[in-house]
């Protein structure tokens, strides 16, 4: 009896040594894939970037005057930052993993010994890390534009990686459905980048009439944003608390729906 607990414990000792391992391949060939396409993944968000902040910031800017008591390139700093974060999270995993429903590796990866749940953290991670790597670019970016003082650092980090969580995640979700390269690029031409700059990014919610004001709280995005800018600024036009609480079950609600959709082997098995 002894002798089969101990085998018992090896074999899942070792089970778990290979599920590590395989998440870490996924993990590093995302991330070497990322430097490896360095020319399409992080150089396009800090030339965009630099063209909002001298055209909106600089030009517009200064006839907008102050937004929330703040220089308007100061105020639209944190919210090009999370734009930046929201897109390339989104963009690194659908692009990847409907890459790898295309190239018809997938399938060598579905038959490993790794659990579908795991799979779906490898290549969210994969978007985590493009996201926050652009994010920091970024930041650099604005630096070199206006000064970002820093209230709440802890809020910045945990805000940014929750949004950039969800938005791999809905990357993810597209790419699943998918069935060419057209339909990859559906969702963010429709959907997220509407949202995104409906989201607050450029303007506060109060300047906007009473029934675009109310219609804004339905935005995810603008959850995200101000919690993101209430870190460095430390204003916002949400409560801060609702804020992390609508992004964190964003990201376990579009967590289970992803592996459910692996387990059921939608948009793959067919």
């Amino acid at each position: 009896m002894s002798v089969g607990v101990e085998t018992l414990g090896a074999s899942g000792a070792a089970g778990a040594r290979v599920r590590w391992i395989g998440f870490l391949t996924i993990v590093r060939r995302e991330f070497g894939r990322i430097l490896r396409i360095w020319g399409q993944t992080v150089v396009p968000p800090a030339i965009t970037a630099t063209l909002y902040f001298i055209i909106f910031g600089s030009l517009i800017g200064r006839r907008i005057g102050q937004m929330d008591g703040f220089d308007y390139m100061q105020y639209i700093a944190p919210g090009l930052i999370m734009m930046s974060v929201i897109t390339n999270s989104f963009g690194n995993v659908v692009s990847s993993f409907f890459g790898a429903k295309f190239g018809k590796h997938l399938e060598e990866l579905l038959v490993s010994p790794l659990p579908n749940w795991l799979i779906v953290l490898g290549y969210v991670s994969g978007g985590v890390m493009r996201g926050l790597l652009v994010g920091a670019l970024v930041t650099g970016v604005a630096l070199f534009f206006t000064h970002l003082p820093v209230q709440h650092p802890l809020l910045i980090l945990g805000s940014v990686i929750l949004t950039s969580i969800v938005f791999s995640l809905g990357g993810f979700f597209n790419a699943i459905f998918a069935k060419n390269f057209e339909q990859i690029s559906w969702f963010p031409t429709f959907v997220l980048t509407p949202l995104t700059y409906l989201g607050g990014v450029f303007y506060s919610v109060s300047l906007l009439p009473a029934w675009a004001e109310r219609l804004s709280y339905a935005n995810p995005i603008l959850y995200m944003v101000n919690a993101f800018r209430y870190g460095f600024l430390g204003t916002s036009d949400v409560d801060i608390m609702r804020a992390f609480l609508v992004t964190a079950v964003a990201a376990v609600v579009m967590f289970a729906v992803v592996v459910t959709l692996m387990n059921r082997g939608t948009g793959i098995r067919e």
